[in-house]
């Protein structure tokens, strides 16, 4: 009778063992499937924030090029001091990487190429006028830092930029100055700049770039 007792006894323990076991590897199992489950959902979650950011600067972008062609197409946009934010990585690409300075030399090749076809009588009163912010020398430092107009105009700091003399030259329309000059022609340069307080700096900056020959440098005079 003892032996009897002692193997059922054997035997659920055995079982107990086994179902501990098993209950063990059912929770590992589950754990796993858990953390599985909740890395899919983590996965899911971030590819779906990836494709919201994705089509959010997709519609930036169309917005920036919309903006863009209304304020270009003479200027058929309600008065604004700054550039919306929306537009901001538009401009930040379209001047950083490349376009801005390819759509400028499309166009001076043309002009340059207009320029090739005439011939400077030195008696006329003919000339050419080239402007020289944003034309001649570049701002773009000052901008950049000022999200390219995403942010109100400071003319203090504006002013604190021209002074120090470093804007760097347009290389497009150097090129394009140099041809002229080459070519015999009366070049003038225009500014908004005030002579009282800013030639002298200008012009130095202008020679440093290379806008060396020019006729004259008019800058506005105060009232």
């Amino acid at each position: 009778m003892m032996l009897k007792i002692k193997s059922v006894q054997t035997i659920v323990a055995g079982l107990t063992f086994l179902l501990a076991l098993l209950t063990n590897l059912l929770l590992k199992l589950q754990r796993q499937h858990n953390r599985k489950a909740q890395k899919l959902q983590t996965m899911m979650m971030i590819r779906s924030e990836l494709d919201s950011s994705s089509s959010s600067e997709v519609d930036d972008e169309r917005y920036g090029l919309s903006w863009r062609l209304a304020v270009e197409s003479n200027n058929n946009v309600r008065p604004w001091k700054t550039v919306p934010a929306r537009c901001y990585k538009h401009v930040e690409n379209y001047i950083l990487d490349g376009q801005y300075e390819l759509d400028m030399n499309i166009i001076v090749d043309e002009i340059i190429f207009y320029a090739k076809s005439q011939i400077p009588v030195p008696s006329n009163k003919d000339a050419w006028i080239l402007d020289v912010d944003d034309t001649c020398i570049s701002n773009i430092p000052y901008y950049k830092n000022k999200r390219f107009g995403c942010e109100p105009f400071d003319s203090t700091m504006f002013k604190a930029w021209i002074n120090k003399g470093m804007c760097p030259a347009n290389p497009v329309v150097l090129r394009l100055f140099k041809t002229l000059i080459q070519k015999g022609f009366k070049v003038f340069l225009l500014t908004g700049r005030y002579e009282g307080t800013l030639a002298k700096i200008t012009m130095d900056n202008l020679h440093s770039q290379g806008f060396i020959g020019y006729q004259r440098l008019i800058l506005r005079r105060r009232a």
